[in-house]
């Protein structure tokens, strides 16, 4: 089977590089999957799990990222992640924080609060505890 190139980065550091047979992650509208040689593509990504199938591996490499841009070239597949996380590094217990902390700063309507800003947050909380837990299920 032939394979793509993929790079996930973030701000901090490269979180995965190698081949890949396919990759799925949350598209703006939707979920989307990249094999080799798809279309050209460039397009926002949603916070969510990123699925990595890397040749001769049984299980998937999985990345959760809070946003960010997706390029796609026939051989190649960049994440420029806002944050990116490797799937055996997320912390459940502190993405359950995170997801409470935003909903309290969203019910609070007397503080001057950024509510875009928390609803991003609560949006990426949830997400991260989802990808979390489709994680420890397949393993």
């Amino acid at each position: 089977m032939s394979t793509i190139h993929v790079d996930v980065v973030s701000a901090e550091a490269s979180i995965f590089e190698g081949k890949a047979e396919f990759v799925v992650l949350p598209g703006e509208a939707g979920e989307l999957g990249i094999y080799p040689q798809h279309t050209p593509l460039i397009t926002r990504i949603r916070p969510g799990a990123v699925r990595i199938k890397v040749p001769g591996q049984a299980d998937e490499e999985f990345v959760f990222v809070a946003g960010g841009i997706l390029e796609v070239q026939p051989n190649r597949v960049t994440v420029l992640a806002d944050t990116a996380i490797r799937g055996h590094d997320l912390d459940e217990a502190k993405a359950v924080e995170a997801r409470k902390a935003a909903e309290e700063a969203l019910a609070n309507k007397s503080g001057d609060i950024d509510y875009a800003k928390a609803q991003a947050e609560l949006a990426a909380a949830i997400a991260q505890i989802a990808a979390l837990r489709k994680f420890r299920s397949k393993k």
